[in-house]
Protein backbone atom coordinates (compact mmCIF):
# COMPACT_ATOMS: atom_id res chain seq x y z
CA UNK A 1 0.00 0.00 0.00
CA UNK A 2 2.84 2.27 0.87
CA UNK A 3 4.31 1.17 -2.28
CA UNK A 4 1.58 2.73 -4.34
CA UNK A 5 0.88 5.56 -2.27
CA UNK A 6 4.53 7.03 -2.86
CA UNK A 7 4.18 8.25 -6.03
CA UNK A 8 0.82 8.98 -5.73
CA UNK A 9 2.27 11.51 -3.24
CA UNK A 10 4.80 13.20 -5.42
CA UNK A 11 1.99 13.37 -7.98
CA UNK A 12 -0.23 15.32 -5.85
CA UNK A 13 2.57 17.78 -4.77
CA UNK A 14 3.58 17.86 -8.03
CA UNK A 15 -0.09 19.09 -9.29
CA UNK A 16 -0.76 21.36 -6.40
CA UNK A 17 2.96 23.15 -7.24
CA UNK A 18 2.10 23.11 -11.46
CA UNK A 19 -1.18 24.74 -10.79
CA UNK A 20 -1.25 27.15 -7.50
CA UNK A 21 2.38 28.04 -7.08
CA UNK A 22 4.58 28.26 -10.37
CA UNK A 23 2.39 30.53 -12.11
CA UNK A 24 1.87 32.65 -9.47
CA UNK A 25 5.16 32.93 -8.92
CA UNK A 26 5.87 33.96 -12.29
CA UNK A 27 3.30 36.37 -13.04
CA UNK A 28 4.34 38.19 -9.44
CA UNK A 29 6.55 40.31 -11.20
CA UNK A 30 3.75 42.00 -13.51
CA UNK A 31 1.69 43.23 -9.98
CA UNK A 32 -1.37 42.63 -7.94
CA UNK A 33 -3.65 42.66 -10.96
CA UNK A 34 -2.29 39.38 -12.46
CA UNK A 35 -1.68 38.14 -9.05
CA UNK A 36 -5.43 38.36 -8.33
CA UNK A 37 -6.46 37.11 -11.95
CA UNK A 38 -4.47 33.77 -11.69
CA UNK A 39 -5.95 33.38 -8.04
CA UNK A 40 -9.09 33.72 -9.43
CA UNK A 41 -8.69 30.77 -12.31
CA UNK A 42 -6.75 28.24 -9.77
CA UNK A 43 -9.97 28.54 -7.39
CA UNK A 44 -12.32 28.64 -10.54
CA UNK A 45 -10.20 25.42 -11.54
CA UNK A 46 -10.38 23.71 -8.30
CA UNK A 47 -14.13 23.78 -7.93
CA UNK A 48 -14.52 22.48 -11.83
CA UNK A 49 -11.81 19.77 -11.37
CA UNK A 50 -14.29 19.29 -8.09
CA UNK A 51 -17.43 18.47 -9.96
CA UNK A 52 -15.37 16.35 -12.64
CA UNK A 53 -13.30 14.06 -10.41
CA UNK A 54 -16.28 11.52 -9.72
CA UNK A 55 -15.37 10.10 -13.37
CA UNK A 56 -11.40 9.34 -12.81
CA UNK A 57 -11.94 8.31 -9.66
CA UNK A 58 -15.07 6.45 -10.33
CA UNK A 59 -13.02 4.89 -13.44
CA UNK A 60 -9.81 3.89 -11.10
CA UNK A 61 -12.62 1.72 -9.29
CA UNK A 62 -14.20 0.20 -12.32
CA UNK A 63 -11.25 -0.88 -14.27
CA UNK A 64 -9.47 -2.36 -10.83
CA UNK A 65 -12.91 -4.37 -10.50
CA UNK A 66 -12.60 -5.67 -13.81
CA UNK A 67 -8.78 -6.01 -14.62
CA UNK A 68 -7.94 -9.84 -15.06
CA UNK A 69 -11.61 -10.79 -15.17
CA UNK A 70 -14.06 -8.54 -17.96
CA UNK A 71 -12.82 -7.04 -20.93
CA UNK A 72 -11.80 -4.00 -20.08
CA UNK A 73 -12.97 -2.13 -23.60
CA UNK A 74 -16.79 -0.85 -22.25
CA UNK A 75 -15.37 0.42 -19.21
CA UNK A 76 -12.25 2.36 -21.02
CA UNK A 77 -14.56 3.70 -23.59
CA UNK A 78 -17.35 4.35 -20.86
CA UNK A 79 -14.60 6.94 -19.48
CA UNK A 80 -14.04 8.74 -22.47
CA UNK A 81 -17.57 8.92 -23.36
CA UNK A 82 -17.81 10.18 -19.79
CA UNK A 83 -14.73 12.69 -20.17
CA UNK A 84 -16.42 14.38 -23.67
CA UNK A 85 -20.16 15.09 -22.16
CA UNK A 86 -18.98 16.36 -18.56
CA UNK A 87 -16.71 18.63 -20.51
CA UNK A 88 -19.25 20.00 -22.62
CA UNK A 89 -21.58 20.22 -19.53
CA UNK A 90 -18.77 22.05 -17.17
CA UNK A 91 -17.02 24.30 -20.10
CA UNK A 92 -19.69 25.71 -22.35
CA UNK A 93 -21.41 27.41 -19.18
CA UNK A 94 -18.37 28.18 -17.37
CA UNK A 95 -17.16 29.89 -20.56
CA UNK A 96 -20.42 32.11 -21.41
CA UNK A 97 -20.41 33.19 -17.60
CA UNK A 98 -16.53 34.48 -17.65
CA UNK A 99 -17.76 38.25 -17.04
CA UNK A 100 -18.88 36.67 -13.83
CA UNK A 101 -16.64 34.31 -12.85
CA UNK A 102 -13.76 37.20 -13.19
CA UNK A 103 -14.77 39.12 -9.91
CA UNK A 104 -14.24 42.26 -11.02
CA UNK A 105 -10.97 41.51 -12.07
CA UNK A 106 -9.49 42.03 -15.64
CA UNK A 107 -9.36 37.87 -16.18
CA UNK A 108 -11.52 37.22 -18.84
CA UNK A 109 -8.87 36.79 -21.32
CA UNK A 110 -7.11 34.39 -18.85
CA UNK A 111 -10.35 32.72 -18.22
CA UNK A 112 -11.14 32.23 -21.87
CA UNK A 113 -7.71 30.24 -22.45
CA UNK A 114 -7.70 28.73 -18.94
CA UNK A 115 -11.25 27.15 -18.87
CA UNK A 116 -11.12 26.77 -22.29
CA UNK A 117 -8.33 24.38 -21.99
CA UNK A 118 -10.16 22.02 -18.90
CA UNK A 119 -11.22 19.50 -21.46
CA UNK A 120 -7.02 18.75 -22.01
CA UNK A 121 -6.88 18.82 -18.04
CA UNK A 122 -9.66 16.45 -17.13
CA UNK A 123 -8.33 13.82 -20.68
CA UNK A 124 -5.55 13.48 -18.62
CA UNK A 125 -6.85 12.75 -15.10
CA UNK A 126 -8.98 10.03 -16.93
CA UNK A 127 -6.01 8.33 -18.62
CA UNK A 128 -3.96 8.38 -15.29
CA UNK A 129 -7.65 7.33 -13.66
CA UNK A 130 -7.11 4.17 -16.31
CA UNK A 131 -3.30 3.86 -15.67
CA UNK A 132 -4.42 3.56 -11.65
CA UNK A 133 -6.81 0.67 -12.24
CA UNK A 134 -4.31 -0.90 -13.64
CA UNK A 135 -2.57 -1.26 -10.58
CA UNK A 136 0.49 1.34 -11.62
CA UNK A 137 0.96 4.30 -9.83
CA UNK A 138 4.40 5.38 -11.15
CA UNK A 139 2.86 6.22 -14.79
CA UNK A 140 0.55 8.81 -13.58
CA UNK A 141 3.69 10.38 -11.37
CA UNK A 142 6.04 10.90 -13.90
CA UNK A 143 2.69 12.86 -16.17
CA UNK A 144 2.67 14.85 -13.63
CA UNK A 145 6.57 15.77 -13.23
CA UNK A 146 6.41 16.17 -16.76
CA UNK A 147 4.32 18.86 -16.90
CA UNK A 148 5.55 20.84 -14.02
CA UNK A 149 8.65 20.56 -15.49
CA UNK A 150 7.17 22.06 -19.17
CA UNK A 151 5.31 24.33 -17.25
CA UNK A 152 8.58 26.03 -15.31
CA UNK A 153 10.15 26.23 -18.72
CA UNK A 154 7.20 27.62 -20.85
CA UNK A 155 6.08 30.12 -18.55
CA UNK A 156 9.11 32.75 -18.51
CA UNK A 157 8.78 32.11 -22.37
CA UNK A 158 5.39 32.97 -22.95
CA UNK A 159 4.80 35.68 -20.22
CA UNK A 160 8.18 37.64 -20.95
CA UNK A 161 9.86 35.96 -24.05
CA UNK A 162 6.79 36.47 -26.07
CA UNK A 163 5.47 39.42 -24.61
CA UNK A 164 1.84 37.97 -23.70
CA UNK A 165 2.00 38.77 -20.30
CA UNK A 166 -0.43 37.47 -17.94
CA UNK A 167 -2.30 35.61 -20.26
CA UNK A 168 1.11 34.16 -21.66
CA UNK A 169 0.73 31.85 -18.12
CA UNK A 170 -2.60 30.34 -18.81
CA UNK A 171 -1.06 29.40 -22.74
CA UNK A 172 2.38 28.05 -20.88
CA UNK A 173 -0.46 25.38 -18.55
CA UNK A 174 -2.11 24.89 -21.32
CA UNK A 175 0.68 23.64 -23.84
CA UNK A 176 2.05 21.78 -21.23
CA UNK A 177 -0.76 19.91 -20.32
CA UNK A 178 -0.88 19.36 -24.11
CA UNK A 179 2.31 17.95 -24.55
CA UNK A 180 1.96 15.79 -21.43
CA UNK A 181 -1.41 14.27 -22.62
CA UNK A 182 0.16 13.23 -26.02
CA UNK A 183 2.79 11.55 -24.01
CA UNK A 184 -0.11 9.94 -21.38
CA UNK A 185 -2.24 8.72 -24.32
CA UNK A 186 1.07 6.81 -26.17
CA UNK A 187 1.63 5.34 -22.80
CA UNK A 188 -2.09 4.47 -22.64
CA UNK A 189 -2.51 3.10 -26.12
CA UNK A 190 0.55 0.72 -25.33
CA UNK A 191 -0.79 -0.73 -21.73
CA UNK A 192 -4.71 -1.42 -22.83
CA UNK A 193 -4.16 -1.86 -27.07
CA UNK A 194 -5.42 -5.78 -26.20
CA UNK A 195 -8.19 -4.81 -23.81
CA UNK A 196 -9.92 -1.77 -26.64
CA UNK A 197 -10.88 -4.96 -29.60
CA UNK A 198 -13.19 -3.87 -31.80
CA UNK A 199 -17.19 -3.19 -29.98
CA UNK A 200 -19.51 -5.58 -30.31
CA UNK A 201 -23.47 -4.97 -29.58
CA UNK A 202 -22.50 -6.75 -26.70
CA UNK A 203 -20.08 -4.55 -25.69
CA UNK A 204 -22.12 -1.45 -26.57
CA UNK A 205 -24.23 -2.26 -23.39
CA UNK A 206 -21.41 -2.79 -21.26
CA UNK A 207 -20.12 0.44 -22.44
CA UNK A 208 -23.56 2.02 -20.83
CA UNK A 209 -23.50 -0.13 -17.84
CA UNK A 210 -19.97 0.58 -16.97
CA UNK A 211 -20.60 4.23 -17.53
CA UNK A 212 -23.04 4.35 -14.65
CA UNK A 213 -21.28 2.16 -12.68
CA UNK A 214 -18.31 5.28 -12.72
CA UNK A 215 -20.48 7.84 -12.18
CA UNK A 216 -22.12 6.37 -9.11
CA UNK A 217 -19.28 5.23 -7.58
CA UNK A 218 -17.03 8.40 -8.00
CA UNK A 219 -20.21 10.63 -7.36
CA UNK A 220 -19.53 10.41 -3.83
CA UNK A 221 -16.20 11.72 -4.07
CA UNK A 222 -17.37 14.72 -5.84
CA UNK A 223 -19.65 15.80 -3.11
CA UNK A 224 -16.67 15.38 -0.71
CA UNK A 225 -14.62 17.80 -2.55
CA UNK A 226 -17.33 20.05 -3.36
CA UNK A 227 -18.36 20.03 0.34
CA UNK A 228 -14.82 20.47 1.41
CA UNK A 229 -15.09 23.46 -1.22
CA UNK A 230 -17.98 25.54 0.89
CA UNK A 231 -17.14 25.05 4.42
CA UNK A 232 -13.73 26.17 3.63
CA UNK A 233 -15.36 28.93 2.23
CA UNK A 234 -17.43 29.39 4.89
CA UNK A 235 -14.79 28.79 7.06
CA UNK A 236 -12.53 31.51 5.68
CA UNK A 237 -15.23 34.63 6.35
CA UNK A 238 -15.28 33.65 9.68
CA UNK A 239 -11.15 33.89 10.04
CA UNK A 240 -11.52 37.02 8.41
CA UNK A 241 -13.98 38.44 10.69
CA UNK A 242 -10.65 38.46 13.59
CA UNK A 243 -8.58 40.50 11.11
CA UNK A 244 -6.32 40.65 8.14
CA UNK A 245 -3.44 38.70 10.57
CA UNK A 246 -5.42 35.76 11.79
CA UNK A 247 -6.47 35.89 7.51
CA UNK A 248 -3.28 35.65 6.40
CA UNK A 249 -1.83 33.63 9.35
CA UNK A 250 -4.73 30.84 8.37
CA UNK A 251 -3.81 31.08 4.58
CA UNK A 252 -0.19 30.64 5.49
CA UNK A 253 -0.83 27.63 7.50
CA UNK A 254 -2.97 26.02 5.12
CA UNK A 255 -0.33 26.13 2.23
CA UNK A 256 2.59 24.33 4.94
CA UNK A 257 -0.08 21.93 5.61
CA UNK A 258 -1.25 20.86 2.32
CA UNK A 259 2.37 19.09 2.07
CA UNK A 260 1.28 16.94 4.86
CA UNK A 261 -2.71 16.16 4.02
CA UNK A 262 -1.31 15.03 0.71
CA UNK A 263 0.04 11.75 2.16
CA UNK A 264 -3.40 11.11 3.30
CA UNK A 265 -4.79 11.56 0.23
CA UNK A 266 -1.75 9.22 -1.37
CA UNK A 267 -3.06 7.03 0.88
CA UNK A 268 -6.54 6.95 0.23
CA UNK A 269 -5.40 6.78 -3.67
CA UNK A 270 -3.67 3.42 -2.80
CA UNK A 271 -6.24 1.83 -0.43
CA UNK A 272 -8.92 2.26 -3.36
CA UNK A 273 -6.71 0.47 -5.92
CA UNK A 274 -5.72 -2.13 -4.09
CA UNK A 275 -9.19 -2.85 -2.97
CA UNK A 276 -10.68 -2.50 -6.20
CA UNK A 277 -7.89 -5.04 -7.84
CA UNK A 278 -8.66 -7.64 -4.67
CA UNK A 279 -4.91 -7.25 -3.56
CA UNK A 280 -3.92 -7.76 0.51
CA UNK A 281 -3.14 -4.30 1.86
CA UNK A 282 -2.43 -3.40 5.45
CA UNK A 283 -4.96 -1.63 7.44
CA UNK A 284 -5.96 1.83 5.77
CA UNK A 285 -7.26 3.31 8.95
CA UNK A 286 -4.47 2.73 11.00
CA UNK A 287 -1.80 3.91 8.30
CA UNK A 288 -3.77 6.86 8.16
CA UNK A 289 -3.96 7.40 11.93
CA UNK A 290 -0.29 6.84 12.13
CA UNK A 291 0.46 9.68 9.09
CA UNK A 292 -1.70 12.21 11.13
CA UNK A 293 0.53 11.56 13.88
CA UNK A 294 3.78 11.87 12.00
CA UNK A 295 2.47 14.94 10.10
CA UNK A 296 1.46 16.68 13.30
CA UNK A 297 4.68 16.29 15.11
CA UNK A 298 6.12 17.32 11.65
CA UNK A 299 4.56 20.97 11.25
CA UNK A 300 4.68 21.53 15.29
CA UNK A 301 8.37 20.94 14.49
CA UNK A 302 8.70 22.58 11.38
CA UNK A 303 6.21 25.01 12.30
CA UNK A 304 8.31 28.60 13.26
CA UNK A 305 10.74 28.02 10.18
CA UNK A 306 8.44 27.21 7.78
CA UNK A 307 5.93 29.88 8.67
CA UNK A 308 8.82 32.18 8.59
CA UNK A 309 9.57 32.17 5.01
CA UNK A 310 6.12 33.81 3.55
CA UNK A 311 5.74 36.60 6.74
CA UNK A 312 8.02 38.21 9.13
CA UNK A 313 5.24 37.84 11.74
CA UNK A 314 4.53 34.56 11.75
CA UNK A 315 2.57 34.11 15.40
CA UNK A 316 -0.86 33.22 13.79
CA UNK A 317 0.58 30.90 11.27
CA UNK A 318 1.93 28.66 14.14
CA UNK A 319 -1.04 29.01 16.37
CA UNK A 320 -2.84 27.63 13.75
CA UNK A 321 -0.62 24.72 12.91
CA UNK A 322 -0.14 24.01 16.83
CA UNK A 323 -3.63 23.33 17.29
CA UNK A 324 -3.96 21.52 13.58
CA UNK A 325 -2.04 18.81 15.55
CA UNK A 326 -5.81 17.72 17.12
CA UNK A 327 -7.28 17.80 13.93
CA UNK A 328 -4.74 15.74 11.31
CA UNK A 329 -4.83 12.37 13.38
CA UNK A 330 -8.76 12.25 12.71
CA UNK A 331 -8.27 13.60 9.47
CA UNK A 332 -5.56 11.31 8.21
CA UNK A 333 -7.70 7.92 9.39
CA UNK A 334 -10.82 9.33 8.08
CA UNK A 335 -9.51 9.86 4.55
CA UNK A 336 -7.22 6.71 4.00
CA UNK A 337 -10.16 4.81 5.51
CA UNK A 338 -11.99 6.47 2.85
CA UNK A 339 -10.39 4.71 0.15
CA UNK A 340 -11.58 1.43 1.20
CA UNK A 341 -15.13 2.31 1.21
CA UNK A 342 -14.91 4.12 -2.32
CA UNK A 343 -13.62 0.57 -3.61
CA UNK A 344 -16.00 -1.45 -2.11
CA UNK A 345 -19.35 0.24 -2.95
CA UNK A 346 -19.89 2.44 0.17
CA UNK A 347 -18.83 5.77 -1.19
CA UNK A 348 -22.57 7.31 0.01
CA UNK A 349 -21.86 6.48 3.66
CA UNK A 350 -18.48 8.22 4.06
CA UNK A 351 -20.10 11.69 2.41
CA UNK A 352 -23.09 10.83 5.04
CA UNK A 353 -20.41 10.55 7.79
CA UNK A 354 -18.42 13.56 6.34
CA UNK A 355 -21.67 15.60 6.19
CA UNK A 356 -22.03 15.11 9.90
CA UNK A 357 -18.95 16.39 11.00
CA UNK A 358 -19.51 19.77 9.24
CA UNK A 359 -22.90 19.76 10.51
CA UNK A 360 -21.44 19.70 14.33
CA UNK A 361 -18.50 21.69 12.92
CA UNK A 362 -19.40 24.84 11.33
CA UNK A 363 -21.86 25.92 14.10
CA UNK A 364 -19.43 25.07 16.84
CA UNK A 365 -17.28 26.95 15.39
CA UNK A 366 -19.41 30.16 15.52
CA UNK A 367 -19.99 29.47 19.38
CA UNK A 368 -16.58 28.34 20.55
CA UNK A 369 -15.17 31.59 18.27
CA UNK A 370 -17.36 33.75 20.01
CA UNK A 371 -15.93 32.62 23.37
CA UNK A 372 -12.10 32.07 22.52
CA UNK A 373 -11.20 33.77 19.39
CA UNK A 374 -9.82 32.69 16.16
CA UNK A 375 -8.64 29.46 18.11
CA UNK A 376 -12.34 28.31 18.90
CA UNK A 377 -12.25 27.88 14.97
CA UNK A 378 -9.38 25.39 15.00
CA UNK A 379 -10.89 23.05 18.02
CA UNK A 380 -14.51 22.86 15.79
CA UNK A 381 -11.82 21.45 12.98
CA UNK A 382 -11.10 18.85 15.24
CA UNK A 383 -13.99 18.30 16.59
CA UNK A 384 -16.01 17.38 13.46
CA UNK A 385 -13.13 15.62 11.87
CA UNK A 386 -13.61 13.17 15.25
CA UNK A 387 -17.15 12.84 14.18
CA UNK A 388 -16.67 12.05 10.55
CA UNK A 389 -14.15 9.59 12.07
CA UNK A 390 -16.58 8.43 14.70
CA UNK A 391 -19.38 8.03 12.20
CA UNK A 392 -17.73 6.49 9.33
CA UNK A 393 -16.19 3.61 12.29
CA UNK A 394 -19.71 3.28 13.69
CA UNK A 395 -21.50 2.73 10.10
CA UNK A 396 -18.37 0.18 9.00
CA UNK A 397 -19.09 -2.22 12.42
CA UNK A 398 -23.12 -2.08 11.81
CA UNK A 399 -22.66 -3.03 8.20
CA UNK A 400 -20.31 -4.53 6.11
CA UNK A 401 -18.74 -3.82 2.79
CA UNK A 402 -21.85 -5.13 0.43
CA UNK A 403 -19.65 -5.00 -2.40
CA UNK A 404 -19.71 -8.79 -4.08
CA UNK A 405 -16.82 -10.63 -3.86
CA UNK A 406 -14.99 -10.90 -6.98
CA UNK A 407 -13.79 -14.02 -9.14
CA UNK A 408 -10.76 -14.78 -9.01
CA UNK A 409 -7.60 -13.23 -11.54
CA UNK A 410 -5.91 -14.36 -14.34
CA UNK A 411 -2.12 -15.32 -14.06
CA UNK A 412 -1.59 -12.59 -15.91
CA UNK A 413 -3.38 -10.07 -13.65
CA UNK A 414 -2.21 -11.55 -10.28
CA UNK A 415 1.42 -10.91 -11.38
CA UNK A 416 3.16 -8.17 -10.00
CA UNK A 417 1.41 -4.72 -11.55
CA UNK A 418 3.44 -3.09 -14.03
CA UNK A 419 6.16 -0.32 -12.46
CA UNK A 420 6.94 2.04 -15.69
CA UNK A 421 6.22 3.26 -18.60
Amino acid sequence: MIRLALPVYVELLTAVVAVSVIDLLWVSGLGPEAIATVTVATTLEYLAYGVFLAIPFGLTVVVGRLDGRAPLGPAIRSGWALWAAASAVIVVPALLLRPVLALGTHAEGFLLISLGGLPVYFAQTVADGIVKGLGNTRIPMRNALICNALVIALDPLCIYGLGLGVDGAAWATLTARAITLAISCRTLVRLTRPATAASTPQGARRVLENAGNVVKTGLPMSGDFLARDIVGWLQTGLVASFGTAALAGFGIGQKIMLAGVMAFYALKQAAMIQNARSQASGSPLWLGLGAGVVVAAGLNLLAVPAAGLFTADPEAAVSYLRWMALYLVPFGGLIAVGGRMQADGRGGRLFAATLAGFAVQLPLAYLLSARIGVTGVWVASAVGAAVSLAGVLARRAAAPATAPCPAPRSTRTAAAPPSGP
